[in-house]
């Protein structure tokens, strides 16, 4: 569903990413770990195409996207949630998940009455808040719901697209043990035909929910294996000292 051949970008002499190859099949949730500065998000801005690469390509659903522009990949099923949080503090949940539903359909520039009454939008805005655990809080301003509701309508802004493929940057960033709970719940709720490629930082979290993980280190893949080898590794366990927990 999504794979990349031979990824690298450099910073004028800096090598950020460096030969990244990874298939990610449909349904499957891939797990991306590695330490501060390991090129994760870079990998990230790859995909959607906010950086061309220096060298390497990129497909989704076996079509070569790497010249086409974020817009592009978006309409061709490619969904990101980000680790910093894109939202309009001053609307509504429902207002800003109904924007993502409208441009994801090409009905809207900004919002309209006409597009805040279609039923079409409307059921699917409902379906994703439920999805997201959010039903109560549709009729709130953004800048008046916690942090943790905030990071929830990240996910459902992305959801909302209704994408093939998921890119989810660090869900449970700066969020509390019982909100880590509820986004686990969460990702286990998602439909199993999305496939979905998460940069995670809560070991636990990230183990449990994923069916492979690769590990990045200095911009290079040095893992790629199920949970239960990463583990296992030493290697792993070496980039990870002082932090990672041992079996």
């Amino acid at each position: 569903m999504l794979e990349t051949t031979g990824l690298i970008k450099n910073f004028g002499q800096i090598k950020v990413t460096q030969n990244v190859s990874l298939k990610v099949e449909k349904g499957e949730r891939r797990v991306i770990l590695g330490p501060n500065g390991a090129g994760k998000t870079t990998l990230f801005n790859l995909l959607v195409g906010e950086l061309r690469p220096s060298a390497g390509s990129i497909k989704l659903a076996g079509k070569d996207v790497t010249p086409l522009p974020v817009n592009v990949r978006g309409r061709l099923g490619l969904g990101r949630s980000y680790q910093k949080n894109n939202l309009f503090n001053e609307l509504t949940l429902r207002e800003n998940l109904t924007l993502a539903v409208a441009t994801a359909r090409g009905a809207a520039g900004w919002l309209r009455r006409d597009t805040l009454a279609d039923g079409g939008i409307r059921e699917t805005v409902e379906d994703v808040a439920a999805q997201v655990a959010l039903t109560g809080l549709l009729d709130h301003p953004v800048n008046a719901v916690s942090y943790g509701a905030r990071r929830q309508l990240e996910v459902g802004l992305a959801l909302a697209t209704r994408p093939l493929v998921l890119l989810m940057d660090e869900p449970t960033s700066g969020v509390g043990p019982e909100m880590i709970r509820a986004f686990h719940d969460l990702l286990k709720s998602l439909p199993r035909d999305l496939t979905v490629v998460i940069i995670e930082h809560d070991m636990d979290l990230a183990l449990d929910v994923a069916d492979q993980v690769t590990v990045l280190n200095h911009g290079e893949v040095v893992f790629d294996g199920t949970p239960s080898e990463a583990r296992g590794s030493s290697l792993v366990n070496d980039i990870y000292l002082g932090t990672w927990a041992h079996a």
